[in-house]
């Protein structure tokens, strides 16, 4: 067990003959008193700055582990948004093809309906301009035939009567 100051103060040496100066050595004594009292002050306070620094240490110890951790989540969750940011990218790819596809079989298809069309336009209008020829020459036919000169002539001597 440690000294105490108290211990040093109430030490009492026997006496002898010839023995040391009982002023000095309590002056001495005191002195030591002093000193150890001092010494006994400054290690208690070094062994509180001493846990204070520990509280300190294990305080940013323990922001840094936090600050890790939190680095580690944000890094994962970094992670997850691009992997999810990729799938939608070809979410939106894969379906960005379907609608393209889909237009252009759309087009292919009204394509081919609006050539269908043109050619049974051009068949229709083939057939009348063939059936107006045929009318037309048969209405021609019809006016050179020799009985419109004669009602012509008709219908003048008609006309001049009636004047």
């Amino acid at each position: 067990m440690p000294l105490t100051p108290l211990d040093i103060h109430n030490k009492e040496f026997g006496r002898r003959l010839r023995g040391y100066d009982e002023d000095e050595v309590n002056e001495f004594l005191d002195q030591v008193i002093k000193d150890y009292e001092s010494l006994i002050r400054e290690n208690k306070e070094l062994q509180n700055q001493v846990l204070a620094l520990q509280e300190k240490l294990n305080h940013f110890a323990n922001i840094e582990d936090t600050l890790s951790k939190t680095i580690i989540v944000a890094q994962e969750a970094a992670d997850e948004v691009k992997n999810n940011a990729k799938k939608e990218a070809q979410l939106i790819v894969k379906e960005a093809e379907k609608n393209a596809d889909r237009i252009i079989n759309e087009s292919l298809s009204k394509s081919r309906k609006v050539a269908l069309e043109v050619e049974e336009l051009k068949k229709q209008a083939s057939i009348y301009r063939a059936r107006f020829r045929t009318l037309v020459e048969a209405q021609l036919e019809l006016l050179s035939q020799e009985g419109w000169e004669a009602l012509e002539s008709s219908n003048a001597a008609a006309s001049h009567e009636k004047d």
